[in-house]
């Protein structure tokens, strides 16, 4: 059996071998895995058990580099221990705040709607929030998927965003892929950098520990232990939103949000956002979080412009 892990650059390598490649013999000797970095992979051969166990551990040491920025021989010897590493996890996130998290940066609703959006994530495996501009439903969803990171009860932040323009054509977009994207996940860079030290979400981004990706790039993959938030919803057509709920796996949770009066699909598509309200309600692990007016946190005319726009859309 074989399995390869991507290589960190090399100064993350040294680090993540140790001194004299002190933990990467830990390893080697641990699990009796043949460990080789070649082709730019760390590559492991051996029996399934061993390569499941060097794998683990490679990974574990790899994410708390990422992390931390170093990485102990106690970390080692608990990653070889898989009974010491599920109980040390908590433990060892708890610590990271200082390194990788701004201090004091939590979550705080400030309406009676946020504070029922905020238990509804907590006692549900997937979550629809559905509000108008301003209240809240992006940020608090990155809150609490930074929240969750930080205490080891996932491995990943997944943040996912559809690639519809507001009504313009932008045309031919310079630059490889991630350039080409940007421009639509920026407000997702925004609220995860609220909660981040300075400079740390391209680490993390690095580390594949968080990960922004487009609605297109979804299909196919299984999402497991990662926290996912789907942004903008009400731009995705009815089998996107299929594909992208299913998704979803072990000890994952979703979080989708949208505001179902800006829907930039194209004339007579039906946006997933809106259909699913009805197809999914009443199922047990999913819940409905509906924000209004009164929830608007932003400057205070984004209030009255809402307002206004409802009232004008009454009239019609």
């Amino acid at each position: 059996m074989e399995k390869t892990l991507p290589v960190p650059d090399r100064e993350e390598l040294q680090k993540l071998f140790g001194p004299y490649d002190r933990h990467l013999k830990a390893v080697r000797q641990a699990t009796c895995a043949e460990i080789v970095v070649r082709d730019g992979a760390i590559r492991m051969r051996g029996s399934a058990d061993a390569v499941e166990r060097a794998h683990a551990a490679l990974r574990s040491m790899i994410e708390t580099l990422t992390y931390r920025g170093e990485l102990t021989p106690q970390d080692v010897e608990a990653f070889l221990t898989p009974e010491e590493a599920e109980a040390e996890a908590p433990k060892r996130m708890a610590g990271l705040p200082g390194k990788i998290f701004r201090p004091g940066q939590g979550v705080a609703p400030k309406s009676s709607g946020q504070a029922a959006y905020l238990r509804e994530i907590d006692a549900n495996d997937i979550v629809f929030s559905i509000g108008p501009a301003g209240t809240g439903k992006t940020f608090l969803a990155v809150a609490k998927a930074v929240e969750r990171l930080r205490r080891g009860e996932v491995r990943r932040i997944v943040l996912v965003r559809p690639a519809v323009e507001a009504g313009e054509r932008l045309g031919f977009l310079p630059g490889d892929i991630q350039a080409k994207v940007n421009p639509y996940l920026r407000p997702i860079y925004d609220s995860l950098n609220a909660f981040l030290e300075y400079g740390q979400l391209q680490r993390l981004i690095d580390g594949d520990v968080v990960e922004i990706v487009p609605l297109a790039f979804m299909r196919g993959r299984t999402l497991d232990e990662a926290f996912i938030i789907l942004d903008e919803a009400q731009n995705t057509t009815s089998d996107q939103m299929k594909m992208f709920l299913t998704r979803m796996g072990s000890k994952s949770k979703i979080v989708v949000t949208g505001d179902i009066t800006q829907i930039d699909l194209a004339s007579g598509k039906v946006s997933g956002l809106v259909e699913v309200q009805a197809l999914l309600k009443g199922i047990p692990g999913i819940a409905f979080a509906y924000l209004g007016k009164a929830d608007i946190v932003r400057h205070p005319l984004v209030q009255r412009v809402v307002e206004a726009y409802e009232q004008k859309n009454r009239r019609r």
